[in-house]
């Protein structure tokens, strides 16, 4: 069985599987699937391995390994983050508040987002998720399974923390007083 599960996720490639899509293939049931899944686990994580499973998003799928990147890279495999940092910037909003409207989104950047969405859109990583009971209905926005995906995430309980930022509390009297000199 550990073979067919093999073979199936490798035929799959990028798409992944998750475990009901697995169960009905193998015709067993998920329990089934969740100890075959840790046996190949287990049998990739050795250190003569070259790929391993992983549970991007809810699918799971067969992936190199990363300490051989350097290697893939010599075989003209480009393995890069093209997203600029406006679109990085735009995807972390989204992603830490989801769903969030395009307005919201502008208020944080401080700027229109109106094309990013779209780049993020048509890359995969976003996508529309209803509308808001906000005034004007407007559209909600979230992130894709493909986006934990390109981020090697298993879920969104894997983004990062956001530190506290502290603001300083400036006394009234501070708001008339400059470093600057008249000169």
């Amino acid at each position: 069985m550990i073979g067919i599960l093999e073979s199936i996720l490798f035929a799959v490639g990028e798409e992944g599987l998750d475990a009901n899509q697995i169960a009905n293939i193998l015709e067993i049931d998920e329990e089934e699937v969740l100890n075959l899944i840790n046996d190949l686990y287990d049998n990739y994580n050795k250190e003569d391995r070259g790929i391993n499973i992983k549970k991007l998003g809810n699918k799971y799928k067969l992936v190199t390994k990363e300490i051989n990147k350097d290697y893939i890279k010599k075989l003209g495999v480009e393995i890069t983050n093209n997203l600029s940092e406006a679109a990085l910037e735009t995807l972390a909003i989204i992603a830490y508040n989801e769903p969030i409207t395009r307005l919201q989104i502008d208020e944080i950047r401080g700027i229109n987002s109106s094309q990013m969405i779209r780049n993020l859109i048509a890359k995969g990583l976003v996508l529309r998720d209803g509308k808001s009971d906000l005034p004007g209905k407007p559209t909600l926005y979230r992130t894709t399974d493909y986006f934990l995906d390109y981020f090697n995430l298993s879920s969104k309980d894997d983004l990062p923390e956001i530190d506290e930022i502290e603001f300083e509390v400036l006394e009234d009297d501070d708001l008339y007083k400059s470093k600057y000199k008249e000169v």
